[in-house]
């Protein structure tokens, strides 16, 4: 790859210094500011196919619009790495996702650029709505303290653009007066290629581009004319598009709920960009302005391989090769034992479906996929649905299991009571990425499914300790009348080398005393347990006086009511920990349990606090919640 001086970029500190520039400069800008992207991203890994997407686009719209006042609202903040090196973070870019470093997705907490949170998909047609409404009104003096026209803009993707939440914004987009611009960004992918009808309907629509020029001449004039004031303006919009839907026999569902349809543009085009956005800027009404981009455009290796380098790792920025961590002999992923055991169990099982939102690599369900194409289902950023979707297969006679990564199921709550848990429907929840994932930061943190779902009836909720313990819990969850059942695990490696075994069913509601002891009783819940097993290890040496006893719970909901009665009996002192919030989960429900069945112990709980925690390494997050080893230690002696 060329390098350069980033002899512009070095001079840009704000998008105030951009705007300075001729329009002429904007293709070296974007030369530079995509070499930038890639050298950082290749010592200080992160989303790098995304982001070099949209950089043409990210260029344009600082330049022709007035950030901060007037608000960018990104979908999915992973393509905003440009716009955090244009406002003002060039200089701290280097420690993007790391602990205390800037955040790794756009948030209003670290820069006034950021005009909402973006960690995931399909939410900036609905917050970017809401902006607009709000500065139609202090236009219209309902609000004061407006010194201007503030516009607005949503950045969303085509796969976001599947999500449901996504189509609710523009149809109230539609009846709402505002003047919003939409931006469909439309690249065929999301971090898997995009699936479904919408990406069918993106990949066929063609409006042509001298019409639409036009046609927004003569609205201009017209409106100069005051000849077309607001009621007139949607009637002429119906009757123009229905005119246009009979001559080209497509119908454009954009302009079918009264939003102007631009496009499609070349999104990597950054001075038809600015021409674009510059007439597209004060026009009335809500509208849409479509363009096709590459993910990973301007980086060979990412353009040949997007899924890949969505999030590369570490690489060299020259020969586009990439440094691989050396596998060894080291435990595979949690996600690789999930997918590999899933192939295996649907081989057994001919009853077994797989269904994920747009995360087959992901989750490793690309496995079964690849074997098994017609019994996997890839929905599309459409969470609510995905459960919805298994629970109506579940409902006649299939058992799906249906993988969403922890953060996103909280967008499938009510999917999953309504639609599942009342009929208590043999669906098996599986939450990839539950607990502190590390880097990603508090938009991804998997902390609040088990305690969200434990007041939920008719729910099993189970996490594995190990490798071996979520092969079985994956067994039992399919075994006939085990109902709606939760298993929820961690991103990253585990723990065994030997990660096969036989597949045997455990009994729900059973945990296991890994160790015996008379002075404390540790209760832990999923893969945290081994930091307690590494801790007692080394207490067993450092103070071999110590008697402590180590449960694994195995599940949350039914608790181990033996083992619990056990504990209630022996033990003054219990310590429970957990890889998710405390409030609400494993040591909310034994006190709960303790307090109901007349036992009265001294119970510390360990877990995350109730406060969300920003971004770092797995370990490091762990010490600042107190559930590392040192820090479980150290509690153990304080108490003891």
């Amino acid at each position: 790859m060329e390098t350069s001086n980033l002899n512009i970029l070095n001079k840009i500190n704000t998008p105030d210094d951009l705007r300075k520039l001729k329009v002429e400069e904007l293709p070296q800008v974007c030369r530079e500011l995509r070499e930038d992207i890639v050298q950082e991203l290749s010592v200080n890994p992160g989303h790098l196919a995304s982001s070099l997407g949209v950089v043409e686009l990210t260029v344009a719209l600082h330049y022709v619009f007035d950030t901060p006042d007037d608000r960018i609202v990104w979908d999915v903040g992973h393509q905003a790495y440009g716009h955090k090196i244009l406002t003002g973070r060039r200089d701290r870019f280097c420690t993007n996702r790391k602990l205390n470093g800037i955040m790794p997705f756009p948030s209003p907490k670290e820069s006034e650029y950021d005009t909402f949170t973006c960690g995931h998909a399909s939410n900036s047609i609905s917050a970017a709505l809401g902006m607009a409404v709000a500065a139609d009104l202090k236009t219209k003096g309902v609000q004061q303290g407006m010194k201007k026209k503030r516009h607005v803009v949503a950045v969303i993707g085509d796969g976001a653009m599947s999500g449901g939440l996504a189509f609710e914004g523009l149809n109230n987009a539609s009846s709402s007066p505002n003047d919003l611009l939409i931006i469909l960004n439309d690249n065929n992918m999301s971090i898997d290629r995009s699936v479904g009808g919408m990406k069918e309907y993106l990949i066929n629509l063609n409006t042509n581009e001298t019409y639409n020029r036009i046609r927004f001449k003569a609205a201009r004039w017209l409106h100069g004319k005051g000849m077309l004031e607001e009621e007139r303006r949607k009637g002429l919009i119906r009757l123009s598009n229905a005119v246009k839907s009979a001559i080209s026999h497509q119908q454009n569902i954009f302009e079918g709920m009264n939003i102007r349809y631009f496009g499609p543009f070349d999104g990597h085009n950054v001075t038809e960009l600015v021409r674009l956005l510059r007439q597209l800027k004060n026009m009335k009404g809500p509208k849409l302005l479509h363009l096709h981009t590459k993910k990973g455009y301007g980086y060979a290796p990412a353009e040949k391989d997007v899924t890949v380098w969505h999030a590369p790792g570490k690489f060299d920025a020259e020969t586009g090769e990439r440094i691989k961590e050396d596998a060894g002999n080291k435990p595979p992923k949690y996600q690789e034992v999930f997918g590999n055991t899933l192939l295996e169990l649907a081989e057994q099982n001919p009853r077994i479906v797989g269904v994920t939102p747009a995360m087959p690599t992901g989750c490793s369900m690309n496995i079964m996929m690849k074997a098994m194409p017609d019994r996997t289902f890839d929905v599309g950023i459409a969470e609510g649905h995905a459960v919805t979707f298994s629970a109506g297969m579940a409902k006649d006679g299939l058992q799906p299991f249906c993988n969403i990564y922890s953060a996103f199921s909280q967008r499938a709550y009510d999917n999953i009571i309504h639609d599942t848990a009342i009929l208590n429907l043999p669906v098996v929840l599986c939450f990839d990425r539950a607990g502190l994932v590390g880097e990603d930061g508090a938009t991804h943190h998997g902390a609040f499914d088990l305690a969200a779902l434990r007041p939920v009836p008719n729910l099993t909720i189970s996490s594995p300790m190990n490798e071996h313990e979520l092969r079985k819990l994956m067994y039992t969850a399919q075994l006939p009348g085990k109902g709606t059942f939760v298993i929820s695990y961690p991103r990253g490696r585990g723990v065994l080398v030997d990660w096969r075994c036989p597949l045997e069913e455990i009994q729900v509601g059973t945990g296991r005393k890994l160790k015996g002891g008379s002075d404390i009783a540790i209760l832990s819940l999923g893969p945290i347990g081994n930091n307690v097993t590494k801790a007692v290890e080394q207490l067993a040496t450092e103070l071999p006086q110590l008697s402590i006893a180590h449960y694994d719970m195995r599940f949350l909901k039914p608790l181990d009511e033996n083992i619990l009665t056990e504990v209630g009996q022996h033990f003054k002192k219990v310590i429970t920990i957990e890889d998710g919030t405390k409030c609400g989960g494993l040591g909310s429900a034994v006190l709960e349990w303790m307090c109901d069945h007349e036992f009265s112990p001294i119970v510390k709980r360990l877990g995350l606090p109730d406060e969300f925690i920003e971004h770092g390494s797995v370990a490091e997050l762990q010490h600042i919640a107190g559930i590392d080893v040192e820090t479980i230690k150290e509690t153990i002696k304080s108490i003891i």
